[in-house]
């Protein structure tokens, strides 16, 4: 994947709740789910695993896991090569949650903008979530 011929989908909100809770909703099967796709995920280094929805499939791979900070895991589907990268940051009011998918070329301008747009409903999903479970 060429960086500099790439683009980025950024989404980044600050959620009233602690990392540790947010941490479950990124890395629990059953709670991912819930708010993004059916799954396979373990947050495990190297773990392959897949993401389903009724549009189809995402084969993705597990790179980086440092509990309530950072997870990030490949993103591949059809033609996308991408990289998805979690950062969670505590703050006075809770967490800043930062989500960046990058390795969008531009011949891929229908993919970039379905993440754009579905990247914030997840966001929107995850926190209705968040507020739902303990």
């Amino acid at each position: 994947m060429n960086e500099a011929a790439t683009r980025s989908v950024i989404v980044e909100r600050e959620i009233p709740f602690p990392p540790e809770k947010i941490w479950r909703a990124l890395t629990q099967p059953h709670l991912i789910e819930e708010w993004l796709m059916k799954n396979s995920f373990k947050p495990v280094v190297d773990h392959r695993f897949n993401l389903s929805a009724e549009w189809g499939g995402v084969d993705c791979q597990v790179r980086t896991v440092e509990p309530n900070r950072t997870l990030s895991y490949s993103w591949d589907t059809k033609d996308l090569e991408s990289v998805v990268t979690w950062t969670l940051t505590p703050t006075g009011r809770g967490t800043r949650l930062r989500m960046e998918q990058v390795g969008f070329r531009t011949d891929q301008e229908p993919y970039y903008r379905g993440a754009t747009v579905g990247w914030k409903r997840n966001f929107t999903a995850l926190e209705q979530l968040l507020s739902r479970i303990d």
